[in-house]
């Protein structure tokens, strides 16, 4: 009789990998919408860092401190726009996000492009590391990433 090895504890094809990230980055997106602090929590890396298009960084708990004083409208991805690309045990999520809504300057609508890199952790996947374009013009089309 013959054994099977399906490799580590846990692993999975590269598009089942695509599919679980990209899901995972739509639900994080729908909890920062909500100011759903457990859930971002939970999907949040402990290291995080997300680096504005003005170059403002924000660690983990600066995050958290901007979004307790942030309510959005919108914080929702363009339809077709997320591109998620698996590398062994990272992956960048890319798509166009539009966010509107009021924050500690006061009320903001915008429409960006992001890219969020994901880590394969003991745990699961964690979002590690975020970098948001400067607001693109007014009416500009999306554009496949």
């Amino acid at each position: 009789m013959g054994m099977v090895f399906a490799g580590p504890a846990g692993a999975q094809s590269p598009e089942d990998d695509r599919r679980a990230v990209a899901a995972l980055d739509v639900e994080y997106q729908a909890a920062v919408k909500r100011n759903d602090f457990a859930v971002m929590d939970r999907i949040l890396h402990p290291d995080f860092v997300l680096v504005t298009g003005n170059g403002h960084v924000f660690d983990r708990e600066g995050l958290f401190e901007s979004e307790r004083v942030t309510t959005y409208e919108q914080q929702d991805e363009t339809p077709g726009s997320q591109t998620v690309r698996v590398f062994g045990d990272t992956a960048v999520v890319t798509a166009r996000l539009w966010i509107k809504g009021t924050g500690p300057s006061g009320p903001f609508d915008r429409t960006l492009w992001f890219s969020d890199t994901y880590v394969r952790t003991d745990s699961g996947w964690k979002y590690a590391f975020a970098q948001a374009s400067l607001a693109l013009p007014p009416g500009q089309a999306a554009v496949a990433p």
